[in-house]
Order: C-alpha cells, then sequence, then structure tokens
C-alpha cells in the first residue's frame, strides 16, 4: 500500500503525546515540543480547534555480546502517526473523542533470533516488515466523565496490566506481561495490532472499574501484512478493577481477569479421540506501582517501584506465570529533570508439563538497566544493557548478554 512510503519518510518527526494535547486545555508550544515545529502556526491552530496529529520514530540497535542462540546484531525501526479528535470543540459532541494511530515497521531483523528469550528483547521488534492501523476508535464519556463507552479498533495494552513506572524499560515484558503475551491462537490484541472491540469503564473518586470485550484473534491471521480484520474467532475478554490515588505522586494498585471464549489445547493430555485435551484460556493479573521518594518541591521527580504478578492455565502454556519488580528513578543527575534511570528484573516460570516435554529450565530471568537522555524536547537517547538468565528455558543454551541503544525522535 503506498500510505507505508509516506509514513516510513516521516520517521524522524515527532509531536506531543497524544493523549496529553487532548486532555491539554491549553494547545502546548509546538516550536518547543516537537521536531518539525508549529507549521507556520497550522498545527497550533488546529490543536485549538480539537485536532492533533503526532508523528513518531523509534529506532533501536542491538547487539547480543555473549550467549544465546549466536552472537550478533540487529537494528530494529516502528514509526507511527497518531490523529486525534476532540469531537466537543470539533462538533459540539460534549464527551466524544477519536483517536487513530497507524505504524509502519521497517525491516524484517530480530534481535531476539541472537539473544533467543522468552521475554524478549526489544518492545518495537514484531519480526516483520508491515504497515498497518494499530487503533482506530470513536469514546464517548457520560455523567461528569465519570462512565465511558469506547468502540472500534482497541488495544487493550493502552489501557490494561499497565503500568506508567515499568514505561522506561525497553524489554516487551514491561508493556505487556510475558506470561499474558503468549495467550490465545496469535496473542492479545496489543502491539503491534488491536482488535474490534468495545470498552466500557467507571470511574468514582479514586477507584475505577473496566471491562472490554474484543475479537479473539487480532487482524488476520493468514496475512499479517496490511489492515485485515476478521470477525469469528471467538472473543477475548479482559476486566480490571483498580485505584489510583495522589495527584502528583504514584500510587495505583489494580488487579485484573482476562479470558478466551475458545479454548486452549493442553500441553500433553489427550482425548479418547487421540486429539488434544481443550483447556479454558484465562488468567489473572496483579499490579502496583508507588512513588517511595519524591525530590522536595517537585513530587514528579525521585523514585518509583513497580510490580507486576501474573498467572495462566498452567496446561496449556511454555509459562504458568511471569513476575517483574523494577525501580525508576526521574532527574536523578541535578540539571537534568527529564532524564530517567531504571533497573528492572522479570521472572518467567516454565509450566511442569513443558518441563517434562522439553528437559527445559525452570525458569527464564531477564534484567535490564537503562538510561533514558531527554537530549531536546522531541529527542531522546536510551542505552539498554540485558542480562538473560536461561534464555527460553533452555537448558542447552548460555546466558544472553545484550547492549543496545535507543533513539526516539
Amino acid at each position: 500500500m503506498k500510505n507505508k512510503y509516506f509514513f516510513a519518510a516521516s520517521a524522524a518527526m515527532l509531536a506531543i503525546v497524544f493523549n496529553t494535547a487532548l486532555a491539554a486545555d491549553a494547545c502546548p508550544d509546538m516550536k518547543e515540543s516537537t521536531l518539525s515545529g508549529d507549521w507556520g502556526g497550522l498545527r497550533g491552530s488546529l490543536c485549538d480547534k480539537g485536532v492533533t496529529l503526532d508523528l513518531t520514530h523509534k529506532s533501536d540497535l542491538f547487539s547480543n555480546r555473549a550467549g544465546g542462540v549466536a552472537t550478533g546484531r540487529a537494528w530494529l525501526m516502528n514509526s507511527e502517526i497518531a490523529l486525534g479528535l476532540d469531537l466537543g470543540k470539533l462538533a459540539g459532541l460534549n464527551g466524544a473523542s477519536a483517536f487513530i494511530q497507524y505504524h509502519a515497521q521497517h525491516g524484517d531483523l530480530s534481535i531476539n533470533d541472537f539473544a533467543g528469550s522468552f521475554a524478549g528483547v526489544s518492545n518495537i521488534e514484531t519480526g516483520q516488515k508491515k504497515s498497518q492501523f494499530y487503533q482506530a476508535w470513536l469514546q464517548q464519556s457520560f455523567a461528569d466523565e465519570r462512565y465511558s463507552l469506547l468502540a472500534g479498533l482497541y488495544a487493550v495494552d493502552s489501557e490494561f496490566y499497565v503500568t506508567d513506572t515499568s514505561g522506561l524499560f525497553l524489554q516487551p515484558p514491561y508493556g505487556m506481561s510475558a506470561e499474558m503475551a503468549q495467550s490465545g491462537r496469535s496473542g492479545p490484541p496489543v502491539f503491534p495490532l488491536g482488535a474490534l472491540g468495545v470498552r466500557v469503564k467507571y470511574s468514582a473518586g479514586n477507584g475505577y472499574a473496566q471491562v472490554a470485550m474484543t475479537d479473539g484473534v487480532p487482524g488476520y491471521p493468514n496475512n499479517n501484512n496490511g489492515s485485515h480484520l476478521e470477525i469469528g474467532d471467538g472473543t477475548f475478554t479482559v476486566a480490571e478493577i483498580g485505584y489510583i490515588g495522589g495527584a502528583e505522586t504514584i500510587n495505583k494498585t489494580a488487579l485484573g481477569l482476562w479470558n478466551y471464549s475458545t479454548s486452549a489445547s493442553d500441553l500433553s493430555e489427550v482425548d479418547a479421540l487421540g486429539n488434544p485435551a481443550q483447556r479454558t484460556d484465562r488468567g489473572i493479573y496483579f499490579l502496583a506501582e508507588r512513588t517511595l521518594l519524591a525530590e522536595p518541591g517537585n513530587p514528579a521527580q525521585g523514585l518509583a517501584a513497580f510490580v507486576r504478578f501474573g498467572a495462566v492455565n498452567k496446561n496449556v502454556y511454555q509459562a504458568d506465570w511471569s513476575g517483574s519488580l523494577g525501580f525508576n528513578y526521574a532527574g536523578l543527575i541535578d540539571g537534568r529533570d527529564e532524564d530517567a534511570v531504571g533497573l528492572a528484573v522479570t521472572t518467567s516460570h516454565a509450566s511442569r508439563k513443558y518441563q517434562q516435554l522439553n528437559a527445559s529450565d525452570s525458569a527464564e530471568t531477564v534484567i535490564e538497566l537503562t538510561y533514558r537522555a531527554q537530549i531536546q524536547a522531541w529527542l531522546a537517547l536510551q542505552p539498554s544493557l540485558q542480562y538473560i538468565n536461561n534464555p527460553n528455558m533452555d537448558s542447552t543454551l548460555k546466558d544472553a548478554r545484550v547492549v543496545g541503544m535507543r533513539l526516539e525522535a
């Protein structure tokens, strides 16, 4: 499709983050916050009218220095364009909004082909060269924004199982967790592809409850190129209740459940006809994040921590649970208030049946140390050091050591 060349050409451009721009009462200074500026005043004018247009690009250069499957390096690139519409400003539809997000994956290289990690190395890696719509939805809020209804092409990792503190890290399990990412026929509706669905949310004070139901298989499994959709593969449902406290510091706790309407095949057991026994395909998760130390006069800076844990049907998947713990310090160095440094660890535990079938190790543990340097308001550089213990729970693989750098523009 011709559109992919446009998005590739816009790879070095960035605007402000969509959610911030859409929620803000006043539009930001485009000249200061974006690489391409205000476009002669056009961009600021559109923002005042409720239209935001954001272009982002991420490039990851990673090298597996030792262990894993083999030594080697890969350059990964992902570009996105996002259009946000405040339909209250545009059309007088108070509480209504729309969002369209399209991404282009440049190249089909994989750093994980070298590292061999179950959890993965880079959260922008897909292993395929593709261009497709990621999200495209309409949302309407009611009753002073206590209720909201969203419908369209939707990615559940935009609102479910989310901890802001873990968003610093480049390894995949700090976005969508490792145990849930392996679920379903081709994974849940998360990056790089959402699914058609609806989401209902209720907020009261500091508490909230939200439920989403989507197509059970995102996209069109027989053709991953382009924006193809196919309905009729069952449903995926996820529900989460939580608490978010503190206007300036981080304080979130949540509990979630998810379920596919279709069953999943047992790893080893069979029925009377010799076919794989069918099991329920569901899971549960818990998350919490807190500000542990806020800097005086600037509570947005300081030390924060997160913990995440999730479990799935032990008869169905390679990992029956995974857990993460991490720390994120914003503004550690004087004069570098927008920088952040973090250390995180994730353990994915191999299910008993998987261990028996594959003579595998009992778990894989990945560790990441990273520092995000905000060079300009529109440019960040982020080196990452990763250690992967027991890659893919494979007893024949040595521990992997990965170094890398992300450029986000």
